[in-house]
């Protein structure tokens, strides 16, 4: 296989990995409506085995033994419906954000070493097994084991990493974020916008004090007003961002929290934006989807006097 064949496949990969994880993290926010309807957790169980599968076939071993942990802890639940809880919903989450952050250092400018792979993987190695002990003792009804794990303590052991939710901040993040989500799947239509800016005004309310939450939160109610901006760009970017923001809160780190640049020109774009993947042949195909002949013929003549 040439290279150029080789990183085309890479990318492909890669973009439909991003719409499996979009749809586990949707399911984990929502994990106990998920467990009691055998589409959704069927849905989640796919999504990690199409990761895993595609993961294995081009050898990106980490990646692949990550999503299989998902795969296997999601047929628990496939199989044995259980009464979850919050303590399972961020043990998910950890195992989630390892995925994540294997697969966004993969799409980096230096990719993803094996060896580099191998390193999470070790360090990770306790949160599978946590993950899926817990997820056992609650299907047999035992009182779980395990203490609760806390955001300081993850951050600690691994910065790379999301910080869990444990408290009530992030509680109350939590279940806004559920009913964006809710909106979020609906037909985007003025009366949805508006209410979840309305649903933006409660997330400010959380911590009206800290100058870095109430930025990132007007970033994202001014993105959500612009009728041109779809609910399939606002909405990885919005619940990514503001869930990461809510575990800052928590940790008291509150002065780390900023909108991202992404989430900036979401906010004060007047032109509709679009996301284009660094593979040129899929960038090239989204291109052409969206642009007429006119269009792309200007575009290549601002690529070409800016180089």
């Amino acid at each position: 296989m040439d290279n150029g064949n080789n990183e085309r496949i890479v990318g492909y990969f890669i973009e439909e990995a991003k719409e499996h994880l979009e749809t586990i993290e949707k399911g984990i926010l929502d994990l106990s409506s998920a467990v009691n309807d055998e589409e959704s957790i069927n849905e989640l169980f796919r999504a990690a085995h199409s990761i895993k599968g595609g993961a294995a076939m081009l050898n990106f071993t980490s990646i692949s033994k990550t999503a299989h942990r998902l795969e296997d802890a999601f047929k628990i639940l496939r199989d044995d419906p259980i009464q979850t809880d919050q303590t399972l919903e961020s043990l998910f989450l950890k195992v989630y954000d390892i995925l994540q952050d294997l697969l966004e250092r993969l799409q980096g400018p230096l990719g993803l070493s094996e060896e580099e792979g191998e390193q999470i993987m070790e360090t990770a190695e306790p949160h599978f097994v946590e993950l899926l002990n817990y997820i056992q003792q609650l299907a047999d009804g035992e009182i779980p084991a395990t203490e609760p794990v806390t955001s300081a303590s993850v951050r600690a052991a691994s910065p790379s990493l999301t910080a869990i939710p444990n408290n009530e901040v992030v509680m109350q993040v939590r279940q806004i974020l559920q009913q964006m989500l809710v909106i979020f799947k609906q037909d985007a239509t003025p009366n949805n916008r508006q209410q979840l800016q309305s649903i933006c005004d409660k997330l400010s309310q959380i911590a009206p004090t800290e100058n870095g939450w109430q930025n990132l939160i007007k970033c994202a109610k001014q993105a959500i007003a612009n009728p041109k901006h779809s609910y399939r760009l606002l909405a990885p970017v919005i619940i990514k961002e503001v869930k990461l923001a809510g575990d800052c809160l928590e940790v008291g780190k509150g002065s780390e929290i900023a909108p991202s640049q992404g989430l900036e020109q979401l906010a004060y774009s007047k032109l509709p934006q679009v996301l284009i993947s660094v593979d040129p042949t899929i960038a090239a195909e989204t291109i052409t989807k969206i642009f007429n002949r006119e269009q792309i013929s200007k575009l290549v003549n601002l690529l070409q006097t800016t180089h």
